[in-house]
C-alpha cells in the first residue's frame, strides 16, 4: 500500500522490451535509503518489486498486465518518474490508501491557471470515471489528488505549487498521458452492493448492504 505522496523524482536509465514484458532500471536515492530486495516502490503509480539495487538505482520486471493497464512501456531512457516507498502502518497518511494497481491510463486534454493553480482537465475511460466523485481522491501518475470536478469523460485537478515542483505533473503537458488509479475504498463499496454488472449467481451471496443502509446511517 501507498499514499499517493511522492518521495521524490527518478529518472529512467534503462527499458528492455521483451516479447510481453520489460525490464527497466531506475536511478534514485531516497527511496534506496533503506531498500531490500523485494521491497514494493510505486512508479509512476505502479507497484513495482525492487530485483536488483544498488546505492543509486534500481531494477525492476513489469509483466504484460502491467504494461496492458498503465503508460510505463511508453517510457524512454532519461524520462522522470514519481516515485514512492511502500506505506508502514506506523507513516502518517499524508494522501489517501492506494494500492499502485492502475485502473486505466488518461491523458491532459486541458490546462489552466487560477492564481497560484495550474488546472488540469483529464480523460479517463469509464472504468475509472464510475468511482470518481466531486471532493474525493484520485491517484495521477502516484500523486495523490483531490477532484475539483467530474464529468462522464474525466476530471479537473488542481496543482498547488508544492506538487508541480515536486511531481513528474508539474512539467506535463496537454496530450501527455498519466497512469490513473480510483480510490479503493469505492470499489469494495460496488463489490459489497452487487453493483459490478455481475449476475446474482457470478456475483455470489449479496452482504444485505444496501444504498438505502448507508443513507440511514449517515454514510451518503
Amino acid at each position: 500500500m501507498f499514499t499517493g505522496i511522492v518521495e521524490e523524482l527518478g529518472k529512467v536509465q534503462s527499458l528492455s522490451r521483451g516479447a510481453r514484458s520489460a525490464r527497466m532500471v531506475l536511478e534514485a536515492r531516497v527511496v534506496l535509503e533503506d531498500v531490500k530486495l523485494g521491497d514494493s516502490i510505486a512508479v509512476n503509480g505502479v507497484c513495482l518489486t525492487v530485483t536488483e539495487f544498488s546505492s543509486n538505482r534500481f531494477g525492476v520486471d513489469i509483466m504484460a498486465e502491467t504494461l496492458d493497464r498503465s503508460n510505463l512501456g511508453r517510457l524512454t531512457p532519461g524520462d522522470l518518474v514519481n516515485l514512492e516507498r511502500a506505506l508502514r502502518l506506523s507513516d502518517r497518511l499524508g494522501g489517501h490508501l492506494v494500492s499502485g494497481h492502475i485502473d486505466g491510463v488518461g491523458a491532459i486534454v486541458r490546462e489552466s491557471r487560477e492564481d497560484l493553480a495550474r488546472i488540469l482537465d483529464i480523460s479517463a475511460p469509464p472504468g475509472v470515471t464510475r468511482y470518481i466523485i466531486e471532493k474525493g481522491s484520485i491517484t495521477v501518475d502516484g500523486t495523490s489528488l483531490t477532484v475539483v470536478s467530474v464529468r462522464d469523460d474525466g476530471f479537473t485537478v488542481s496543482l498547488i505549487p508544492h506538487t508541480r515542483g515536486q511531481t513528474t505533473l508539474g512539467f506535463k503537458k496537454v496530450g501527455h498521458t498519466v497512469n490513473l488509479e480510483a480510490d479503493l475504498i469505492g470499489k469494495y463499496v460496488e463489490k459489497l452492493l452487487g453493483l459490478t454488472g455481475k449476475t446474482d449467481k457470478e456475483a455470489g451471496p449479496r452482504s444485505g448492504l444496501t444504498i438505502d443502509f448507508l443513507a440511514q446511517n449517515g454514510f451518503l
